[in-house]
């Protein structure tokens, strides 16, 4: 970054996972920086039924990475914590984290930014809550990408209730979902909670889950331990060899969708987000829930599968995913088309020196140490310990970078950000961190 600023004053938005994590290590870096969130609570995603609307977590909501996985390398979650804690718990980690490194007093609560403009010879011009228009040098992005729902289309209309997961709350909210016929259309993470949730035979309710693609599901526990505990990708060993060994193995002992009662996948184990459930099999073979392929029309209440079958449903719950938005951006100016975006290291796009990105990837296998990760480098950047390549050189490492975490991917909008934690923070360490000192010019 070419700056006549020693410390540039900087603006970070949000003030979830990455916007917090990204105060914290701007605060170590002596940093002048204000994080404006829209809300009146930190913890975005996490900090459940907030006011902002963009939380996604229900009531029953437990993290699906143990807390070995997900704790921040600087301040682990507690040892009084269960292996996979309720989101209450993850809220107040995270307003621990807060106030162990005083991050509240540079939020600017209830005033998130409505609009942030580039100035012609670099730096923001930022429209916030509060009717004002403030200006600084650098922009942090950290608004998360878990909360602009997307939902699908298929042909004709449904005349029943329907509503996308990022809304459900419980049986009761937003529905009274007791003596109803459900269909719960995807089969990640949140799919597999709400189908197990709703398909509670206490509930009189008929659940039937629809997958496009199937999915892989992988256990918590191994051998009576987590089984994120022993999952961790070598930085040494090709990314490819063992994807091919994982395949082999972990079929075998968890099991293959098909014998759960799954339709059969149309992708290899690790060609996409693997669902993480202890109960969705057990739903499955207890003749709880029922498991379809992809819809194919809707008509009324009838549903009607691309196998050729028909059901009638009064409820359909779309856990379909999300768009990466940035609503504060001109999308002339920046957009995530097609879901997808072209960061260097996850973080620079190129050819805008005065722009980071941080918390945007599918990282496996958690968020919190990913972005911690990226907030080293962010802070060395913008003392000017850490200099960034030219701008051919970092679309040519986008390109090296997507082809080892995407190219074996299933090319849905969910996969276009998948990451391998493991070997991006080892190459961030051991390779990007020291290369860019090297570029500082001297």
């Amino acid at each position: 970054m070419t700056t006549k600023f020693d410390k540039p004053t900087t603006a970070i938005i949000g003030a979830g996972i990455s916007g917090l994590t990204a105060s914290k290590m701007l605060d170590d870096y002596g940093v002048p920086h204000t994080c404006f969130e829209m809300s009146d609570r930190i913890g975005g995603n996490w900090a459940f039924g907030n006011p902002n609307g963009m939380s996604s977590a229900y009531k029953s909501l437990h993290i699906d990475t143990s807390k070995y996985q997900l704790s921040f390398r600087d301040f682990p979650m507690p040892e009084s914590y269960p292996d996979f804690p309720h989101h209450t718990l993850v809220k107040e980690y995270l307003e621990d984290y807060a106030e162990a490194f005083d991050l509240k007093k540079n939020i600017e609560f209830s005033n998130g930014v409505r609009s942030a403009r580039r100035k012609p010879g670099g730096g923001w011009e930022l429209d916030l809550q509060d009717g004002s228009t403030r200006e600084f040098d650098f922009l942090v992005v950290g608004n998360g990408h878990h909360w602009d729902a997307r939902l699908p289309e298929f042909d004709g209309e449904f005349t029943g209730e329907s509503f996308h997961s990022h809304h459900y709350v419980d049986p009761e909210q937003p529905l009274h979902l007791r003596g109803k016929r459900i269909l719960v259309v995807g089969i990640g993470n949140s799919a597999a909670d709400i189908a197990v949730e709703l398909s509670s035979r206490t509930l009189d309710n008929e659940v039937v889950i629809s997958t496009r693609s199937s999915a892989w599901i992988v256990p918590k526990y191994i051998r009576g331990k987590p089984a994120d505990m022993g999952f961790k990708t070598s930085p040494h060993i090709p990314l490819k060899w063992q994807r091919k060994v994982i395949s082999k193995v972990a079929p075998m002992q968890n099991g293959y969708p098909s014998d759960m009662g799954l339709p059969e996948p149309n992708h290899k184990f690790m060609e996409a987000h693997p669902t993480q459930s202890v109960e969705l099999p057990l739903r499955l073979g207890s003749g709880d829930l029922t498991a379809k392929g992809n819809l194919k029309r809707l008509d009324g209440k009838t549903v009607h599968f691309e196998d050729g079958t028909s059901a009638d449903f009064d409820v359909i719950i779309y856990a379909t995913g999300y768009n990466i938005t940035f609503p504060f951006f001109d999308p002339e100016f920046f957009s995530a088309k097609a879901n997808h975006i072209s960061l260097y290291k996850r973080m620079f796009s190129p050819g805008i020196d005065d722009l980071a990105f941080i918390g945007f990837a599918q990282s496996t296998p958690t968020l919190f140490p990913f972005v911690e990760a990226q907030t080293r480098i962010l802070g060395a950047y913008l003392v000017g310990q850490y200099s960034l390549p030219s701008v051919a050189d970092m679309k040519r490492v986008i390109a090296q970078d997507e082809a080892l975490y995407l190219g074996h991917m299933v090319p849905t909008a969910r996969h276009t950000q998948q990451l391998d934690y493991f070997v991006y923070e080892h190459q961030l360490r051991t390779k990007e961190l020291p290369i860019g000192r090297a570029r500082v010019p001297r």
